[in-house]
């Protein structure tokens, strides 16, 4: 800490020296700076930059249900049309007409069969949903380390050529090295961020369509508990 403080007291007092001329280094500028590392972090944004929207828009069609879907399926099956009722959950095709058709498919046996049934199915659908997830998680965990591993790498070559350059050593040789090694750590910090909201946000999507899924559920068990014709053969 003391040393920065003085290679950073020592630039100033440079600058000061030197009329204060102020230099604009621009973003793009730094990150090519950035070393070797800076690749696979930019290959891990893309990635969950990729994965976000596509989740996104995988959860969006599945919130989109017909809500007229469950009185049609009771009216059905009231009426003994089994079979139309596996029709009707084939064609609406969503992850809540799946775990429905199951269900129908398990009519006559008993009701904690048909749960069982329903729920499984609801796991599979809810996995489909969190696909790439995992890689959201890794990303926002693993990024900060790369970069911190750039900013140390960077830091140990910093001081090899301060030390090289013998009795021609100055302070911005140190300090050049210095701010282009801490550019990993930011980038690393900017992604795993970026990640980490992407991975939250996600997941609380899932999360308010599992549970809309079980609600329904539990209407669709309520159905069959209500008095209805015996299917017919």
């Amino acid at each position: 800490m003391a040393l920065l403080s003085m290679i950073v007291a020592q630039v100033a007092t440079q600058g000061a020296q030197s009329g204060a001329v102020s230099t604009a280094i621009s973003v793009w500028n730094l990150t090519l700076k950035g070393g070797w590392l800076m690749i696979p972090l930019a290959l891990l944004l893309l990635v969950s930059i990729y994965i976000f929207f596509e989740r996104l828009f995988a959860t969006s069609r599945v919130t989109k249900t017909d809500s007229t879907f469950l009185q049609n399926i009771k009216d059905l099956i009231q009426a003994g049309k089994i079979d139309e009722a596996k029709q009707l959950c084939n064609n609406t095709n969503t992850p809540y007409a799946r775990m429905i058709e199951k269900g129908v498919s398990r009519i006559g046996r008993p009701m904690n069969d048909v749960l069982v049934a329903i729920e499984n199915v609801g796991n599979m659908e809810i996995a489909k949903m969190e696909k790439g997830f995992n890689w959201l998680a890794t990303t926002a965990a693993g990024a900060p380390m790369i970069g911190f591993l750039g900013t140390v790498t960077g830091m140990v070559q910093a001081f090899y050529s301060l030390a090289s350059a013998g009795q021609n050593s100055n302070v911005s040789i140190l300090a050049s090295g210095i701010y282009e090694a801490l550019m990993t750590t930011v980038a690393g910090l900017v992604v795993g961020i970026l990640a980490l909201f992407a991975y939250n946000y996600l997941t609380s999507r899932v999360n308010k369509i599992m549970n809309r899924l079980e609600g329904n559920t539990m209407e669709f068990m309520d159905l069959l508990n209500e008095p209805a014709q015996a299917p017919k053969k």
